[in-house]
């Protein structure tokens, strides 16, 4: 007498999906909007410190007025702007791409300086540049603080974030299971 062992089928290994990808022309598309918003970053940020050296290193009150008063033409909302675009085109880079946002120590860091960056300019620089701004129309006895450190901080950074872009150091963040 045999016994029948009634078994279930055995179902075949579940298929890892594949990853999305942008097609050719949107992966360019979105990554001339980062590498311009990035440059432009830069742009903004060297004109910033040109602006906030030349106030702090000239003997001329007019040219410092004039020069602490650009600093509120330009440098908060601008700066904002660029960087949440640059933060959007390069989620939307990681997110559809072989790099992923969490995947590579570099593009993780670039994550982590764009999201600092903004904050800083929305919660310290924002205020640095107002108080800055009051004293060019007013030429008070002293200067405002610290308005020397958003330049190149800012800039420190982005260029940073950049060459990382560039040579992709320190490899993965984490081994992949398979």
């Amino acid at each position: 007498m045999t016994t029948n062992v009634l078994t279930p089928p055995s179902r075949p290994a579940p298929a890892r999906a594949k990853p999305r990808r942008l097609g050719k022309g949107a992966r360019k598309a979105w990554l001339i909007v980062h590498i311009v918003a990035a440059g432009a970053w830069i742009g903004m940020d060297l004109v910033l410190g040109v602006l906030v050296f030349t106030a702090m290193w000239t003997s001329d009150p007019a040219t410092a007025a004039v020069a602490y008063q650009a600093l509120e033409l330009f440098a908060v909302w601008p700066l904002i702007i660029t960087g949440v675009v640059c933060l959007i085109s390069g989620v939307v880079l990681g997110l559809f791409s072989k790099y992923g946002l969490v995947k590579y120590w570099w593009v993780f860091v670039k994550l982590i300086m764009n999201v600092v960056l903004v904050l800083l300019v929305i919660f310290s620089l924002r205020t640095g540049v107002q108080e800055a701004a009051e004293f060019g129309r007013g030429l008070a006895a002293a200067p405002p603080d610290s308005m020397a450190f958003p330049p190149i901080v800012s800039t420190s950074a982005v260029l940073f974030a950049t060459v990382i872009s560039v040579i992709k150091p320190w490899g993965r963040l984490r081994k992949d299971k398979s």
